[in-house]
């Protein structure tokens, strides 16, 4: 399903990075993110409610600028 929150994303797993890229074109790294945790957001029903519920509350990240 479409996200009216999230544009794209990508999954770097040797550097257990996931990169979001907001529909406002800001772009974020989350920092050591497992594969299991990746596998999960890609296939869950609404990725903003996953990213903010399980990604966001428990992963640091970096704000590209």
């Amino acid at each position: 399903m479409p996200s009216s929150v999230i544009s794209k994303y990508y999954y770097k797993p040797e550097l257990r990075i996931l990169t979001i890229v907001y529909i406002s074109g800001a772009v974020y790294d989350y920092l050591d993110v497992p594969q299991e945790v990746f596998d999960e957001f890609r296939s869950a029903y609404s990725k903003g409610v996953y990213l903010n519920t399980e990604i966001k509350p428990r992963f640091a990240f970096n704000k590209r600028e």
